[in-house]
């Protein structure tokens, strides 16, 4: 079974077009720390969280890495059950409120994408300037 890992690797490299597990230095109190981004893209960092409490602390986290990157924070929560807990409406309310981007994936549709992304990736013959009129009668 998949884990955030995996699921954040789909979502951001084949959905979100970004680079996942980026990271991003700084100093504080004498010393160099840095943050894991799970998803940046041009525009914005992501935190990606399944829908469990420990994603409580994701719009920290998304803050946090866009004030070190000046890219626009998000939080994408990855529903594993169907409906939305008490976790999500917390973190969904707090995003709100602090007008940060908030999004929803559900893990089955990330692994369903991710087993058939060959599908959507076949480059378009009619790219090449060749007459495809023939290939298609093949």
């Amino acid at each position: 079974m998949m884990g955030e890992l995996e699921l954040a690797a789909i979502l951001c490299s084949l959905i979100l077009g970004g680079e996942a597990e980026v990271r991003h230095p700084y100093s504080a109190a004498y010393d160099l720390h840095y943050v894991v981004v799970d998803c940046e893209t041009d525009t914005t960092v992501y935190e990606v969280g399944l829908d469990k409490r420990s994603s409580t602390d994701s719009l920290h986290q998304a803050l946090f890495a866009a004030h070190l990157t000046g890219k626009a924070p998000g939080v994408v929560m990855i529903d594993t059950n169907g409906r939305e807990d008490q976790y999500e409406y917390q973190v969904r309310m707090v995003a709100e409120a602090a007008g940060v981007a908030y999004l929803v994936y559900n893990k089955d549709f990330l692994l369903r994408w991710q087993m058939t992304d060959y599908l959507r990736n076949y480059p378009d013959p009619r790219a090449s300037g060749e007459d495809v009129s023939l290939m298609l009668l093949d």
